[in-house]
């Protein structure tokens, strides 16, 4: 299935159709403030499972991040974060940054895996964010990848669906992608480190 919403007017029945996909283990592609992704109820395992399969990878070895509405339910997922860095993701947030973070420990449990730190997004895209606000919780976020040398990202949600609408069980349309992914900054270490220049400039 494939459907058009609109970043500055979301339409409430379209969105509750996703919600519902959601809900019942589904998964989706949605667009960013970057590139669109593919994703799923953060706590629907699942679906994480599925997700994992999409993009050929073990659960457990997978680096999904989450897309969350703000930064208030952090401490859900990372470790207590120094101020410096809670300051430079009030500053930057929303907006297409990944921050490397140290993850809690509900997030080995989530993944049942080892995982020591956990990607965090909260994109400056009103679908995304009504998506989550809606669901209640975190979603996945793997990008979405082209199989062309040149390009990397495939920015055409009708594309999109060609490639993947037997995989997913939603494309949402929201426009043309972008074919720049996030900045990733690392701030596992001492000092918050750029580690991907993208899109997003700190």
């Amino acid at each position: 299935m494939i459907f058009k919403l609109y970043p500055d007017n979301v339409d409430p029945r379209r969105l509750k159709q996703a919600i519902d996909i959601l809900q019942k283990g589904g998964v989706i592609v949605y667009p960013t403030d970057a590139v669109y992704c593919i994703g799923c109820d953060l706590l629907n395992h699942k679906a994480v499972e599925r997700v994992a399969r999409i993009k050929g990878v073990k659960v457990e070895k997978a680096n999904f991040s989450l897309i969350c509405r703000d930064l208030s339910n952090l401490a859900a997922y990372t470790k207590p974060l120094n101020s410096s860095v809670f300051r430079l993701m009030k500053q930057v947030l929303p907006g297409p940054f990944t921050f490397i973070l140290p993850a809690s420990n509900e997030v080995p449990r989530l993944f049942q895996s080892s995982k020591k730190t956990i990607g965090i997004r909260v994109p400056d895209n009103e679908i995304t964010r009504a998506l989550v606000e809606a669901l209640g919780n975190p979603l996945i976020s793997t990008s979405v990848h082209d199989d062309d040398d040149v390009v990397e990202y495939i920015t055409d949600p009708e594309l999109i669906h060609e490639r993947y609408g037997d995989q997913v069980d939603l494309v949402i349309d929201g426009g043309y992608g972008l074919t720049e992914p996030t900045t990733i900054i690392d701030c596992t270490g001492e000092t918050p480190e750029i580690i991907r220049q993208g899109l997003g400039i700190a």
